[in-house]
């Protein structure tokens, strides 16, 4: 029994006009609309809420304004829905519902973020990727690799929190929920995964000396590191604004582009992460600038002149011709 992957988040939000094009821009497809609501799908079929701030019915988000305000995992039966019903039944907020025609169980972790299992909704894809040459490997011959004019996510990959107790809201995801430890900032930061074999990480928690709570990013998944560059010189064609990137993460092996969102937070692009099993041995770091990134361009690269923003325009017919 575990956690399969996350199904859907909700984020709420004071601006859904903006909302709208913002994550049609980014890539997803929209699935349905109200004056209150937009549901958006990306390819595997994971969902993306975007709620009016303030809507009934909604859990509280760990902060005020425009955030997310909940997170459903997928699992894989019914029967995983009665051992996680078991297990978090003496939680905070605990519920065992019907969401969509489904059940949908769930309680508050100690951050404050309503989290919520169902039976996985996403469904597999198959895509082309662009393999990497390497010394020792030729996965690409007599194939160029692919350039994307701009990014369709596969999922969303991980979410990111900053948490008031790092410890105790990592305890409650894998004594609960069964999540393992793959790295971590001891005291500080805590990177979890669903299961022992699986990506690097499906959340991250990270305490700040402040004790804020709140998101910090949402992270989608693309298919290479191509199409985190061809996602990200798209959306910045369409004008909204990096935070940081492009650039390569030392401890998941990511690369990634991070934007700022108006729905809370940042949202990211990212390929390429480290895969692990259960042999893994979890890794302790101090907290850095160059930890946190190998390399990164600081306020990103402009769509249409391929450079760093406020770069000039290159002049000739290639980008080392001088005038």
């Amino acid at each position: 029994m575990s956690v399969l992957g996350i199904d859907q988040i909700t984020y709420v939000a004071d601006d859904l006009p903006t909302c709208k094009r913002f994550f049609a821009d980014w890539g997803l497809a929209l699935a349905s609309e109200s004056a209150d609501a937009l549901v958006f799908e990306s390819l595997n079929g994971c969902r993306v809420v975007v709620a009016r701030l303030g809507l009934p019915g909604l859990p509280p988000g760990p902060e005020d304004g425009p955030t997310l305000c909940e997170v459903v995992w997928g699992v894989e039966s019914d029967a995983d829905l009665d051992r996680y019903a078991a297990a978090i039944a003496d939680q905070p907020g605990f519920v065992d519902t019907q969401a969509d025609g489904a059940r949908r169980i769930g309680c508050t972790d100690p951050n404050g973020v309503a989290v919520r299992l169902q039976r996985t909704r996403k469904h597999a894809v198959q895509i082309e990727c662009g393999p990497s040459n390497t010394w020792n490997d030729k996965l690409r011959v007599n194939q160029p690799s692919p350039i994307y004019d701009r990014a369709t996510p596969i999922e969303v990959g991980h979410v990111v929190f900053f948490a008031s107790d790092v410890n105790a809201t990592s305890a409650f995801y894998r004594n609960k929920l069964g999540f393992v430890a793959s790295d971590s900032y001891p005291n500080r930061g805590a990177f979890l995964r669903c299961a022992p074999e699986g990506g690097h990480h499906d959340i991250f928690l990270l305490q700040l000396p402040s004790g804020k709570r709140g998101l910090n990013h949402v992270a989608f998944t693309v298919r290479d590191i191509h199409e985190v560059f061809g996602g990200g010189l798209h959306f910045s064609r369409c004008g909204w604004e990096t935070q940081l990137g492009p650039g390569r993460h030392p401890i998941s092996s990511a690369y990634f582009w991070y934007f700022k969102n108006p729905a809370g937070g940042l949202i990211e692009y990212y390929a390429d992460e480290d895969q692990l099993t259960g042999d893994w041995q979890p890794r302790e770091f101090e907290p850095g600038p160059t930890v946190f990134a190998e390399w990164a361009v600081d306020g990103g690269l402009d769509g249409h002149t391929r450079r760093q923003k406020n770069a000039d325009a290159p002049q000739g017919k290639f980008l080392t011709e001088k005038k």
